[in-house]
């Protein structure tokens, strides 16, 4: 009983504190309960306790509680909540445990499953991501200098082999040609009068020849008789000639004789008359290079004329323009770039990859650019060298420290089928290209 009396008055005693630190009129700030009014209810609620606390001990007196606590120091009722709080944690547990069990058996399962078609889906194949697509690419440059008076494309446009990309102002070039006909219609007429030179020699040298001939055996008989004459005067006595006779005769004589070898020597000059002619002919020979030469230069000339618009050595399409109307070029200046329709793939596949690759294999292609593109190809080729083999730098293992570095090596892919007109695919982009060894 004096236990029972102790706990109302420190009840009491509570409620009194509770009602002293919570006036009636303390308000909260959002005009809420006030402060008092949950003093004075957490303070029946303890009274309400200590109550029930008391009817518990006057059932149970000195003795356990119904939840077989002491009840001198606890409340009763606060043990069995306890109690079965605890039992209640262990029930939830025994329940999840089936729960947890069955997820951790689930997540190994799905890793295993997932191991096991990872390693089927890429036995017998390999595969980068270290691949791009490359191409021809053509320079376009003019092949004479001059002023770009009109330009027929734009960027990115696609053009046929022969379309014209642009032109350079031709009226130097189609002077030039001109006077190039001039000199080899000159050639020509050259050509038909020494020809004709040729003809008339064939007949004027034999003729020279036999007139020279002719003019010797005068010449000859001429001597004679001056001779003659001359030893006629000689053998008549002094009485019967005069020394203004012998004189003559003897002067004739003499010029008797030098008439003989002047016309012996014109005989001489004529004899080569077949070589005369041949002279003739090979003049009409120098005349008729000096007319191809002529010719080369013209053809030079309208080559020129020619070149002056720019044309498309082959289908592809334009890029990297940097020209314009009114720029002056000069030869072999790179103006713009051609990309041909010629597509294939250079994919760098590790050293350790190339082990069964051979050319034949079959490749399926995934493109970043375009995700919903399949591409099929072919390997091609691999390339007889790694990449740093032929850079500007190739590194000289054979010097300082060695570290090894796993190589890459180029192959390039043929694309066989999968490709759309309506999606130009760039070269340089990236590709991801799966080989299938076996």
């Amino acid at each position: 009983m004096a236990f029972e009396t102790s706990r109302r008055r420190s009840s009491d005693r509570a409620r009194d504190e509770a009602q002293d630190n919570y006036p009636d009129d303390d308000q909260n700030d959002d005009g809420g309960e006030s402060v008092g009014d949950r003093g004075r209810r957490d303070a029946d609620r303890s009274a309400d306790d200590d109550r029930r606390g008391r009817q518990q001990n006057e059932e149970h007196p000195r003795g356990k509680g119904s939840d077989g606590q002491d009840g001198s120091g606890r409340d009763g009722r606060t043990g069995n909540a306890e109690q079965g709080g605890r039992d209640q944690d262990a029930e939830r547990r025994s329940k999840r445990r089936p729960l947890v069990i069955g997820i951790g058996a689930v997540v190994v399962l799905l890793m295993v499953v997932g191991g096991l078609y990872f390693w089927l889906s890429t036995r017998g194949k390999a595969s980068t991501d270290d691949a791009y697509t490359d191409g021809n690419i053509v320079s376009i440059a003019p092949q004479v200098a001059g002023q770009v008076i009109s330009l027929d494309v734009t960027d990115n446009q696609f053009v046929h082999k022969g379309d014209p990309l642009f032109r350079i102002d031709a009226r130097q070039y189609v002077y030039r040609q001109e006077q190039a006909q001039g000199q080899l219609d000159a050639s020509k007429a050259q050509i038909a009068n020494q020809k004709l030179g040729v003809e008339i020699a064939k007949k004027n040298f034999p003729a020279a020849l036999a007139l020279a001939q002719a003019n010797l055996a005068s010449a000859k008989a001429n001597l004679a008789l001056q001779q003659a004459n001359y030893d006629r005067q000689k053998s008549l006595p002094k009485l019967a000639t005069t020394q203004q006779d012998v004189d003559t005769t003897a002067a004739n004589y003499q010029q008797a004789k030098a008439q003989v070898e002047q016309a012996e020597a014109r005989v001489i000059q004529a004899m080569p008359v077949q070589q005369n002619i041949g002279q003739s002919e090979q003049q009409v020979d120098q005349l008729q290079g000096q007319a191809e030469q002529a010719k080369g230069q013209l053809d030079q000339a309208v080559l020129n004329v020619e070149w002056t618009v720019v044309r498309a050595p082959q289908d592809g399409w334009v890029t990297r323009r940097n020209v314009n109307a009114g720029d002056y070029l000069t030869a072999g200046q790179q103006v713009m770039s051609l990309v041909t329709t010629d597509v294939w793939i250079t994919a760098n596949f590790k050293e350790t990859e190339l082990d069964g690759m051979r050319p034949g294999q079959q490749v399926t292609i995934t493109v970043d650019a375009y995700p919903d593109l399949d591409l099929h190809g072919h390997v091609d080729s691999v390339q007889r060298g790694s990449g740093s083999k032929f850079s500007a730098f190739p590194a000289e293992n054979a010097t300082g420290n060695f570290i090894k570095i796993v190589q890459r090596v180029p192959v390039k892919i043929v694309i066989d089928s999968g490709l759309k007109k309506d999606e130009p695919l760039p070269l340089g982009v990236s590709v991801e290209p799966t080989v299938l060894l076996k």
